[in-house]
């Protein structure tokens, strides 16, 4: 089982490294976290909806991501409530306070999908969320103390030396475990170092005195090509210099901004507060949101509407992925299931109506055909992605953008779809920025292929700094099934 000293620590990237490194050696493995709370998520081929965090683990044990390997996604929506998926599927909104007199139940449902897991797969690396040391919340903490009471696995406690205070991390959050799940700790691993590993050869004593727990590593800093988590990795997203800059506007309730991370790689990709100018941009990305109607009356009200509504009339491309397709059209009716009930007033930019009724919710693995429609999509040809939305969004007149699916303009510049994960499609993110290279009177010579698997180089990076051989032992020294 695998905690953290705070969020962010990397303790899904921890979990990834130590399923490819297991799968590597001919050991069956799964991951699991039994509560995540995300906006980013991810679509399984039989249309259950979990925590992209669990599908780019299970891609790194090479298994396909289920529902089992998070039965319990949290999706904020504003006003302390967050939409419960259970098991991939809809389940209801709660506050916070009522969700935490469900507890009981839920931790069950976690417990029960845990040993499917390990009925299947045979070893489970689990992943705890947040601070595992939070300890107004023990005795109701599903994902981190009450899960460890019951499964009763090894612990390995993952800080991150680059915040600062590492030791007091490590010390404070091992004295502060209730004393059942103390001993339970095994080892600790150092995240994020900078600089030559070896110079942390001291504190690594004094973290082994202070605590009698070995440290298993210190991991070196570096960057792979991997899906970020939630929203805490957009503060890690720098303002690019480039010669094409792309606005992404980064909505209250942004979700699935890892859409754009391959277009991160070769252009200037900006995440822009609602308010914030538009002026030098290139091109504006509108994403997906948890709350369509809250944040586009947020881009109205800061001017932002106005402004994409300029910068379109300037020639500049706008393009909507699923909330940000649907705030695209001319009005959006609501009959209370997303925010208020109402009749909001769109962009414009599109000639279509997106309607609320119901609870229900469209979770599908598709694969599309971009029309042949001048300047970008007509290089795109067919791509495959996932829808995650409520709401159904009716196309008044127009062309289709897909194969059956989204809008797009006359002149082909303005583009909505409901289709996540388009621009990590190479041809797709290569048709637009070669179209933006152009512009710029710029040749853009293409995207590379990479060479290697991420989620090797990342279990070799961690294989280079970690006793590899103690968690192995770990894990066979105590087999997944005998929880209690």
């Amino acid at each position: 089982m695998v905690l953290g000293t705070s969020s962010h620590v990397g303790k899904s990237v921890t979990v990834a490294a130590i399923c490819r490194a297991l799968v590597r050696r001919g050991i069956s493995v799964a991951p699991f976290k039994s509560q995540n709370m995300s906006l980013n998520s991810y679509v399984t081929g039989d249309g259950a909806e979990i925590g992209i965090a669990q599908a780019m683990q299970a891609f790194a044990a090479r298994v396909l991501p289920s529902a089992l390997m998070n039965p319990v996604l949290l999706k904020p929506k504003g006003d302390s409530t967050s939409q419960v998926v259970l098991l991939g599927h809809p389940y209801k909104d709660l506050q916070i306070r009522d969700y935490y007199q469900e507890t009981d139940h839920l931790l069950g449902i976690a417990v029960d999908a845990y040993h499917q897991l390990v009925r299947e797969y045979g070893e489970v690396i689990v992943e705890g969320a947040g601070g595992a040391a939070e300890v107004n919340l023990y005795d109701r903490d599903i994902a981190n103390i009450r899960l460890a009471e019951r499964l009763r696995l090894p612990i390995v406690l993952v800080a991150d030396i680059e915040r600062g205070g590492v030791f007091a991390q490590v010390y404070g959050t091992i004295a502060l475990l209730p004393e059942q799940v103390r001993p339970l700790v095994k080892g600790i691993i150092i995240n994020k170092f900078r600089g030559d590993p070896t110079l942390f050869e001291s504190g690594v004593k004094t973290l082994e005195d202070l605590t009698g727990v070995p440290v298993l590593g210190v991991i070196p800093y570096t960057r792979l090509d991997l899906p970020s988590e939630d929203s805490l990795s957009l503060q890690d997203k720098k303002r690019g210099a480039g010669r094409v800059r792309i606005a992404v506007i980064r909505l209250p309730q942004i979700a699935n901004f890892t859409d754009f991370e391959l277009l991160e790689r070769h252009a200037a990709v900006d995440y822009l507060l609602p308010g914030e100018s538009l002026d030098g941009y290139n091109c504006i990305i509108i994403p997906g949101t948890k709350n369509t109607v809250k944040d586009l009356q947020v881009l109205q009200t800061s001017g932002m509407a106005a402004a994409i509504r300029a910068a379109r009339k300037r020639g500049v491309p706008v393009i909507g992925i699923c909330g940000g397709y649907q705030m695209l059209g001319q009005t959006v009716i609501d009959d209370g299931s997303e925010a208020c009930k109402g009749t909001y007033e769109g962009l414009g930019l599109l000639d279509l109506v997106t309607t609320f009724e119901g609870y229900g919710k469209t979770t599908v693995q598709v694969q599309r055909t971009a029309a042949r429609v001048p300047p970008i999509l007509n290089a795109i040809g067919e791509v495959s992605g996932y829808e995650i939305h409520m709401g159904t969004t009716t196309l008044i007149s127009g062309r289709t953008a897909f194969s059956g699916e989204g809008a797009v303009s006359d002149d082909g510049l303005v583009f909505g779809t409901y289709l996540h994960g388009l621009f990590m499609v190479p041809t797709a993110a290569e048709a637009l920025l070669s179209y933006l290279y152009a512009q710029r009177g710029l040749t853009f010579e293409g995207i590379k292929e990479q060479a290697e698997d991420p989620y090797d180089l990342l279990a070799d990076h961690f294989e280079a700094h970690l006793q590899m051989d103690i968690l192995i032992h770990l894990c066979s020294d105590h087999p997944a099934g005998t929880s209690v």
